[in-house]
């Protein structure tokens, strides 16, 4: 079984789990499924606003398929959490990125 099949199995029993919603949101990625990983990284964040991680990923995903705008936007929410939550090395790689699409 493949680790999109085996990840949405898990997934049907627990859907919740914000850990296998990313790590199927990474696997999209990797397979160039955009739209999917997309929609993954959006349904987790929806349930789940403190899972920090996410944010950058889905930003730099948002950024590479040329929405821009809604980059920053989702950079800008994760720092927001990262903040919140007192994780500063997220807070700082989020940072980064956020600085070097903006400037």
């Amino acid at each position: 079984m493949d680790r999109i099949a085996l990840l949405k199995q898990h997934l049907e029993t627990s859907p919740d789990d914000p850990f296998l919603q990313h790590a199927l949101a990474l696997e999209l990625v990797k397979m160039g499924d955009d739209e999917g990983a997309r929609a993954s990284f959006e349904r987790l964040l929806s349930k789940d606003p403190t899972y920090v991680g996410s944010y950058y990923h889905l930003a730099k995903l948002l950024e590479r398929t040329g929405h821009t705008d809604e980059a920053i936007a989702v950079y800008e929410r994760g720092m927001d959490a990262a903040r919140a939550s007192g994780d500063r090395k997220a807070l700082g790689e989020l940072r980064s990125a956020y600085e070097e699409l903006t400037m």
